[in-house]
């Protein structure tokens, strides 16, 4: 294996998601380049799916780039908002940052009983061989929890603070690294995919 080969650039700014992946990845042999080394910007994230996002964030790296892309669309949603905020996660709150979004959030939740405060973090990771690529590889997670009334941890990003998992009893944010990949949405994800990664790695 060259080490071209070996070299993935990440379709992401967002350096929570970057470390996540990048420590799911190891296995596989994948180096994972940010792609900010690039200098690449974010395209407009016009799909109406986490899937259609993720499928185009990775085709513009590919493209910009001329090394295979891993590209990670995804969000919370929430039982008593209809889904919301979804596709929308990161600019729930118009670009005031994770911590304007999980006011906004909490805020519209205010009067929701603890019985009713169900969520989900959904995620769908798609990697391509080239721009181009007719099969990409596409993993999809799905994480179900519920959502506190104040933020609880420092670990993690986004919503994390906020989405309380009742199985561990602790939110995202106040559990260590290794156990969060290990039963996160985007570790689910990444596990679907990750034996073909390894033969797309050793066969490049």
């Amino acid at each position: 294996m060259t080490e071209r080969a070996g070299r993935w650039v990440f379709a992401s700014g967002n350096a929570g998601k970057f470390s996540e992946l990048e420590a799911l990845l190891a296995p596989t042999g994948i180096v994972l380049v940010a792609r900010d080394e690039f200098g690449l910007a974010s395209p407009e994230e016009t799909g109406r799916t986490f899937l259609e996002n993720a499928l185009l964030k990775a085709r513009h790296a590919a493209a910009a780039t001329g090394l295979p892309a891993i590209a990670d669309d995804s969000g919370l949603a929430v039982d008593a908002l209809d889904g919301a905020p979804g596709v929308r996660s990161a600019r729930f709150a118009d670009g005031g940052g994770s911590r304007a979004n999980i006011a906004k959030l909490l805020e519209l939740m205010e009067d929701v009983p603890d019985p009713d405060r169900g969520a989900r973090f959904c995620c769908v990771v798609a990697a391509l061989a080239r721009w181009d690529d007719p099969m990409p590889l596409i993993g999809t997670g799905e994480w179900r929890g519920s959502i506190v009334r104040e933020p609880r941890g420092t670990s993690g990003f986004g919503y994390d603070p906020v989405f309380f998992d009742p199985r561990l009893g602790a939110t995202a944010a106040e559990l260590p690294a290794q156990v969060k990949n290990r039963v996160s949405h985007r570790g689910q994800a990444l596990a679907q995919i990750e034996k073909a990664l390894r033969e797309l790695t050793a066969t490049g």
